[in-house]
């Protein structure tokens, strides 16, 4: 088996400096999400690791999908009552994080999670297709089931149900804003000397910019 530790990899697509970057790091996402989609090479621009403290009081990670960004913040969707879910609503401190390789890049986020608005999620939930909706309300998300074929059955069930039929978002399924307080820009550079920019959000609504060490 190979060592791991000769995995070698140099750094050097690009650079990361206080003299090119907004005072915003939501328009700082928005220019590096948008040239990481147009770089290609990343199957999914949008797909983040969302952390989360458990009510077993450990840390846990997954990917979930970033499905909007805005100057509030960044929101993604899920069954309320899923281990996340739960999680959140015991413990709304997060982080969500991005690494796209195409251009040696990291965005960590710290924030606090919030419901978004029911129309907000029963507009993202009606423009879903079919089979997703069904799946929303048919999963149990996060807890212990006896089979694949138990998911499986369900699903046919009310897809005979609701043929024909307006599918409405379940209660227990919406969406989820992350506010940010902490923004931090990775970009890979040579020599592990790596450019790492992190914006604070402070009292007054205003960002402070920070560089700090590799």
């Amino acid at each position: 088996m190979k060592d791991l530790g000769d995995y070698r990899k140099s750094y050097d697509k690009s650079e990361l400096l206080e003299n090119n970057i907004p005072e915003d790091p939501i328009n700082l996402f928005h220019k590096w999400f948008h040239e990481t989609e147009n770089f290609g090479g990343v199957d999914e621009v949008n797909a983040m690791t969302l952390a989360t403290i458990g009510l077993d009081g450990f840390p846990k990670s997954r990917v979930v999908l970033l499905k909007k960004f805005n100057e509030e913040g960044f929101i993604f969707y899920t069954n309320y009552n899923s281990e996340k879910g739960k999680a959140i609503a015991n413990n709304p401190n997060v982080c969500v994080s991005f690494f796209w390789t195409n251009l040696e890049r990291q965005v960590i986020i710290k924030g606090i999670a919030e419901k978004t608005l029911e129309t907000i999620s029963d507009n993202y939930f009606d423009s879903r297709p079919d089979g997703s909706k069904l799946g929303a309300i048919v999963s149990p998300q996060s807890e212990v089931i006896p089979n694949r074929e138990y998911l499986e059955t369900n699903l046919k069930l009310l897809e005979q149900e609701y043929s024909g039929k307006e599918i409405k978002r379940p209660k227990h399924w919406g969406g989820f804003l992350v506010k940010p307080v902490e923004v931090e820009f990775w970009q890979g550079r040579p020599n592990r000397l790596h450019d790492r920019i992190r914006y604070q959000l402070e009292d007054n609504f205003l960002w402070k910019i920070e560089r700090i060490s590799s």
